[in-house]
């Protein structure tokens, strides 16, 4: 719901359009709703792991001039950080400030997608607000990572802020009870965040692992945060044999699977979940079990 008002305060009715990287998660996870409930356009700004460059960002909005009646009028710019589908990439510090020159000079509206912005900065060792703040919004998650049960935070001048307050009512967002929710969210930024640096290390060792397993497609060298993404011969049937071993990965197309590691992730658990990918890719080969 973060995305989707910030998103409904930046675009204007009448075919707006939105820049971001390709498998996004406003384009890829939220149902078309930055289409259904502002009427925007969504465009892909290709780049490597979901990041585009600022000449890429620059070129895709110079294709649409002002005054041309034929297309869509680009009006936002959003920012993925850390990549989701990209495996949890974290875009450079530079990489951000030129993409954002560069959406300024053209007097667009920036949007920073934060639901892992603590692993960024935990990764990176860059601020949270260092991050933010050349963005017109910004949300972060309490959950993910973060671990907290619900809850997540958009921030923006005080006077988006408060006409995302109407936006959160007209959308279905009135929640009576919150105190609870935001002590969780209060909990996890306090005691939460360094130890996203466990999860870190964690992914590192899952992908080196994987890396080593024959059928097994994945440069571990690019996991960078707590996302780890990797190719295997049938996605489908890889995860559903780790279900029966109690091991939770998320199958993301015919041959690509997700694997996130969290605060209810242990050592134990990242080599256990090794073996069962062994075990699994062995019934998918045909080969017997060692």
């Amino acid at each position: 719901m973060c995305n989707e008002i910030a998103i409904r305060l930046h675009i204007r009715p009448g075919g707006d359009e939105i820049l971001l990287g390709r498998d996004t998660h406003p384009l890829r996870f939220e149902g078309g709703a930055p289409a259904a409930l502002s009427g925007a356009v969504m465009t892909v700004v290709d780049g490597e792991a979901g990041m585009f460059t600022p000449e890429a960002l620059d070129a895709a909005i110079r294709s649409h001039p002002a005054g041309d009646r034929y297309a869509p009028r680009p009006r936002l710019v959003c920012v993925e950080q850390p990549t989701n589908m990209g495996g949890g990439r974290v875009w450079p510090v530079e990489q951000v400030r030129a993409v954002l020159e560069v959406a300024h000079t053209h007097g667009l509206r920036t949007h920073l997608d934060g639901a892992r912005l603590m692993n960024a900065v935990v990764a990176s060792g860059v601020d949270a607000d260092e991050w933010a703040g050349g963005f017109d919004t910004a949300w972060v998650d309490f959950t993910k990572g973060l671990g907290a049960p619900v809850g997540a935070c958009l921030v923006g001048s005080a006077e988006l802020i408060a006409e995302a307050w109407r936006w959160k009512q007209m959308l279905g967002g009135a929640m009576r009870q919150s105190g609870i929710v935001a002590a969780a969210g209060l909990h996890a930024l306090d005691y939460h965040v360094d130890r996203l640096a466990d999860d870190h290390a964690r992914a590192r060792r899952l992908a080196e692992g994987l890396a080593a397993l024959p059928g097994v497609d994945i440069d571990a060298a690019t996991v960078e945060t707590n996302i780890v993404i990797f190719g295997v011969p049938d996605a489908p049937a890889f995860c559903a044999a780790l279900e029966r071993a109690d091991i939770g990965m998320l199958p993301v197309g015919p041959e690509r699977v997700r694997a996130v590691t969290h605060l209810d992730v242990d050592d134990a658990g990242i080599e256990r979940a090794l073996e069962a990918a062994e075990g699994a890719l062995r019934a998918l080969d045909g080969a017997p079990a060692p």
